[in-house]
């Protein structure tokens, strides 16, 4: 019989992180850290690092900073916290920005765009949130029970979706007499 130890996950953590990509990788070895000394599994982890990043580098480039700072000093806020369903979610607050995020459709060549096609294909859920002094937080459910025994293998993940052709059977075939009959 095997003994299981159930480790909490924080409650809640924040940061504030520099509005550019200086603090994007230390928000996410933070997050990693914790996430994985509270027992969540590693896929889980992954997704919720990914997303984090796709919330951070949107924030930076779409998003003013947090406060009066000028675009390019101050800060975003990051959070994440398992709640008390069980559910993992990551959120990142910026000054606000021209325009709301939403998904994009870019071009097969475009260099951007897919940040919020991504968080959409791998979250349970997302979303926006309008908070005081103009403040933008875009949420998202990266898991939407991270105590259950199978979080991360998604059933109907993207890469379930992602198939390729089935080929012929071509086992009986052989393949000098075919070529033989093309002459």
């Amino acid at each position: 019989m095997a003994l299981v130890v159930a480790q909490e996950v924080p409650t809640s953590s924040s940061m504030a992180v520099p509005h550019g990509p200086a603090g994007v990788g230390k928000a996410r070895h933070r997050m990693r850290s914790q996430l994985r000394s509270g027992g969540v599994s590693e896929s889980v982890i992954d997704d919720a690092v990914l997303i984090l990043s796709e919330l951070l580098s949107n924030a930076c480039k779409h998003g003013r900073p947090l406060g009066d700072a000028p675009a390019g000093d101050g800060d975003v806020r990051a959070a994440w916290r398992v709640d008390a369903r069980g559910r993992l979610i990551v959120e990142v607050t910026d000054g606000g920005g021209p325009t709301r995020p939403a998904p994009a459709t870019p071009s097969v060549t475009a260099h951007g765009g897919r940040g919020l096609n991504i968080i959409t294909a791998l979250a349970d859920d997302w979303g926006v949130r309008d908070d005081v002094h103009g403040e933008v937080t875009v949420w998202v459910v990266v898991h939407a029970d991270v105590h259950d025994p199978d979080a991360g293998c998604r059933r109907d993940g993207f890469a379930t979706r992602v198939t390729s052709p089935a080929l012929p059977d071509m086992s009986g075939l052989d393949l000098v007499d075919a070529f033989d009959d093309l002459d």
